[in-house]
């Protein structure tokens, strides 16, 4: 069985990249190259997320929560306000919102199809959310 990071790592995580290089290219009409910098990522990546080429596995782009995240990091991003950190805590935060929302339950299913999805609630117990504190005194 694969855990909900390991379906999140190859399907959400790259799903808000996506949307957050398609808003800084089409919101805040920054360069892919600049875009790439600001993500630490390649201009290369940038172009195929925004030729919808990669990325799309997972369309959370619908849920208006997700969006609206996705729209104050990029515009966090674009005015320079979001240090690398802080970037990777807004994009783990989102990663939380679609797993509360039950957004890769299939993707999940994909890779494990006896699993039950309706009682499923890997997701609710990640450890993702707990501090990393917590996580070391265990």
């Amino acid at each position: 069985m694969k855990l909900p990071c390991e379906v999140a790592v190859k399907s959400v995580v790259p799903a808000i990249r996506a949307l957050l290089a398609i808003e800084l290219v089409e919101t805040h009409s920054m360069k892919q190259r600049e875009v790439a910098d600001l993500l630490g990522i390649t201009q290369t990546a940038i172009s195929k997320y925004t030729h919808h080429v990669r990325g799309g596995i997972l369309a959370v782009g619908t849920e208006a929560e997700v969006m609206t995240l996705i729209a104050g990091t990029a515009a966090s991003l674009a005015n320079g306000n979001l240090k690398h950190a802080a970037l990777a805590r807004r994009i783990c935060a989102t990663c939380r919102l679609v797993r509360e929302k039950r957004l890769m339950c299939e993707l999940c299913k994909r890779t494990n199809p006896k699993l039950n999805t309706a009682q499923c609630q890997l997701c609710s117990f990640s450890s993702c959310d707990e501090p990393p504190a917590r996580r070391r005194a265990r």
